[in-house]
């Protein structure tokens, strides 16, 4: 065997190596910045991280009130329905909010050479499943005293979890590719997000809405993640496979491009911050 095809074997040898390296480091490197934002966030708060439950309790008690007694909607166990829908809305909210910032507002990390931009938008999103995660147990202790019990339906949870998680990080990748050359799409972004969420079964139900209007609500991804969290909890059943298939190959095909998107943007990133 000549020395080029031994250094070519061990080449291709090593090259799965580097690979998993990399890996372990950009989860290392995940992991250390989720713990410095979580930090950051809550530094002088009094209640600190308490506040990761506060927020989506204080909107579950005000839509319960405007919805559930002066509007009644009629709805089975409402309060669940209810925290359910507010719980899977902050999340996806919240990371896509914060996400606009993830590049403009960590100037020093993206002017290190070599520094993995992409897991920025990635560290946003997987800091507010954290707080999501946090909010879990409270909500299957209102689901336990509003509903009576949870299924083993509960163990598709993960998945669902998995699929907004993914839905949600291919827009994050959008959003903060937009962000750092359109500094008014945070702005828009509200705007968009506040029509999302009426277009959203958040408080309702959607069997409510109109006929005629129902197959517009249907292209709305969020309205299946929702729908099958309430399956899970709520309705004790496994939400609809079919579905969850369709919107699962939907979101990896969107981070796909996404993730090309903000590829090949970040080459301009320091260049326009």
């Amino acid at each position: 065997m000549t020395a080029a095809g031994t250094e070519s074997r061990v080449i291709e040898f090593d090259r799965p190596q580097r690979v998993l390296r990399r890996v372990i480091h950009a989860r290392d490197l995940v992991r250390e910045l989720v713990a410095r934002d979580m930090k950051l966030r809550y530094k002088r708060s009094v209640l600190g991280i308490v506040w990761s439950l506060l927020n989506p309790v204080l909107q579950l008690l005000v839509f319960y009130f405007v919805f559930g007694l002066l509007l009644t909607l009629n709805i089975p166990h409402y309060p669940s329905f209810l925290f359910t829908g507010v719980l899977v809305w902050s999340w996806f909210q919240a990371s896509l909010l914060f996400a606009t910032g993830a590049i403009v507002d960590n100037r020093e990390l993206i002017r290190r050479p070599g520094f993995p931009m992409a897991i920025l938008p990635m560290v946003t999103v997987t800091s507010h499943l954290v707080h999501f995660l946090i909010a879990i147990p409270i909500l299957l202790i209102c689901v336990i005293l509003d509903v009576g019990h949870v299924t083993s339906a509960v163990i598709a949870l993960p998945l669902v979890i998995a699929l907004q998680f993914v839905l949600t990080l291919s827009l994050a990748y959008l959003v903060a590719t937009f962000h750092v050359r359109f500094r008014d799409t945070q702005y828009l972004l509200g705007v968009l997000l506040q029509l999302l969420f009426f277009l959203s079964p958040v408080f309702y139900d959607l069997t409510a809405i109109p006929e005629r209007y129902r197959s517009l609500l249907v292209l709305n991804p969020l309205v299946y993640l929702i729908d099958a969290y309430r399956a899970i909890l709520i309705h004790g059943e496994l939400p609809s496979m079919a579905a969850l298939a369709v919107l699962g190959v939907s979101a990896m095909g969107l981070l796909a491009v996404s993730y090309t998107v903000f590829r090949r943007a970040s080459y301009h990133f320091v260049e326009e911050l």
